[in-house]
């Protein structure tokens, strides 16, 4: 069965999908002071990881690093890390173990580990992998150059402190891995959701949201420098709210979509994650307002089983959910929906399975991130319920949500021939380079001739076919 990959909230992408050790050209400012050293991150999990890394790559540049795509070049090897499963952290723990060759050609070499599994297990990554020298919590990274240089000389650095009210607004990333179309912008960090399954709440701490005018101005210089979609990213983005003592304003997640729309006509707006709670009809109808905001929604459910979705201390129902899902398709009729879902919850029976994959057929996501339930240390789950479906009844039900979901895109696909999208083009077809490809509002994506077209041009694309994943097109006036 192939991996399936979950989204925001849910955090995890697979060894292959995931990791990247990540170039770049710095613009001349950075450039200006040079330590001769090299750094090279690694990022694995969600959007916000990679996000994060782009935050650390800033903070280290300013100190002299060029960032380098060659970890065997690197004085500083960086992995942004995930624990949203065990699969995730064992996977980390196979790169570390993978890097100690460059320990052994080059022993001057640091490696640190960041993000999440850095707070999950602070100093004990520093007893169990000998070879790390950092372990630096998700609020720690402005102290990335003084923990360097306590491990230049010699000492084994830890910083996993979180905060109430960092939000890194005044740092400018560098893009790591750019295609120079696309971008993320960080809106808030940390969750207050305390969802029972969830780690989140414990490796990035409680919820804060970003200055308002910080993330219009990043938008801005994004687009000025010819970035023509950014991401709006948070752990629950609809329970973003911004206030000012001084100027006693106070800004909402549907004020803020607007306030960055407003930005150009030409950028667009995506947004993850929602949640189900939350979202709201004003955002609703902002997202309808602005041609520029995506027609695209992503609204983990996690299962279709209201007493599940209790016990997973969701704070809805399977009700909720359908009206939210029936708003969404009253005020915005051409809007995709995706999801994550959960297989094998504790004491899941086969009832509150099929309840998942009804909720499934009632909604028929465009796509969702789909995986079976792992218990974590430290969640509510962990200790206060039974991790007690055995092993091979969620690999089964997981394979069951997989399938299906597998039938609704095909049957979906089948549907789009003839339909007309506006596309923003992102760079080079993977099949071809005689081709483009692009996507949606709705995050489909589609590949098409590449005429006279660019990266950063937007088209209209007719669709001809699709296969299970992409729709083929024409450029048509």
């Amino acid at each position: 069965m192939a991996e399936i990959y979950p989204g925001l909230e849910t955090l995890e992408k697979t060894h292959d999908e995931s990791r990247q050790g990540e170039a770049l050209s710095i613009s001349s400012e950075k450039k200006s002071k040079n330590n001769g050293k090299f750094l090279y991150v690694e990022s694995y999990g969600c959007a916000m990881n990679f996000s994060d890394s782009e935050i650390i790559a800033s903070i280290l540049v300013e100190e002299g690093f060029s960032v380098t795509k060659n970890f065997n070049e690197a004085d500083l090897l960086l992995i942004n890390t995930c624990s949203i499963r065990d699969k995730a952290e064992e996977k980390i723990r196979m790169r570390i173990s993978e890097l100690k060759a460059v320990k052994i050609k080059k022993p001057e070499a640091l490696i640190g580990i960041m993000g999440c599994m850095a707070e999950r297990l602070k100093a004990q990554l520093l007893e169990e992998e000998k070879v790390v020298d950092l372990v630096v919590g998700p609020d720690a990274y402005r102290e990335l150059p003084a923990l360097v240089r306590s491990a230049e000389d010699g000492s084994k650095a830890i910083n996993v402190l979180l905060s109430r009210e960092e939000t890194y607004a005044d740092i400018n990333p560098v893009r790591l891995n750019s295609n120079g179309i696309t971008a993320f912008i960080s809106i808030m960090r940390g969750c207050d959701n305390m969802c029972s399954f969830c780690v989140v709440p414990f490796t990035r701490g409680r919820e804060r949201s970003r200055d308002a005018y910080s993330i219009v101005r990043e938008a801005q210089e994004l687009f000025n420098a010819g970035y023509r979609e950014v991401t709006l990213l948070g752990q629950n983005v609809d329970s973003y709210k911004w206030s000012s003592e001084e100027t006693n304003e106070s800004v909402s997640f549907a004020q803020l979509l607007e306030r960055v729309a407003l930005v150009n006509p030409l950028l667009r707006v995506r947004f993850s994650t929602s949640h189900p709670k939350d979202i709201t009809d004003e955002v609703l109808h902002t997202i309808k307002k602005y041609h520029n905001i995506c027609k695209y929604i992503h609204l983990p459910v996690q299962s279709g089983s209201s007493r599940v979705l209790e016990l997973m201390n969701r704070t809805y129902n399977r009700e909720w959910y359908m009206e939210r899902v029936d708003a969404i398709r009253r005020i915005i009729p051409e809007c995709s929906i995706s999801a994550d879902i959960i297989s094998g919850f504790c004491t899941e029976t086969e009832e509150d399975h099929q309840q998942t994959l009804s909720m499934m057929d009632y909604v028929r996501y465009v796509m969702a991130y789909m995986f079976a339930y792992s218990e974590r240390p430290g969640t509510l789950a962990a200790r206060q319920l039974k991790d007690d479906v055995a092993p091979e009844i969620k690999s089964r039900r997981l394979q069951e949500i997989v399938d299906l979901q597998h039938v609704h895109q095909a049957e979906e696909n089948k549907s789009e021939p003839g339909n007309i999208y506006e596309v923003l083009v992102e760079g080079t077809s993977k099949r071809s380079k005689e081709q483009l490809f692009g996507r949606s509002s709705q995050n489909k994506v589609l590949i098409f001739p590449k005429g006279n077209l660019k990266p950063g041009d937007y088209v209209n694309v007719r669709v001809l076919s699709a296969t299970s994943a992409t729709l083929i097109g024409e450029v048509v006036n």
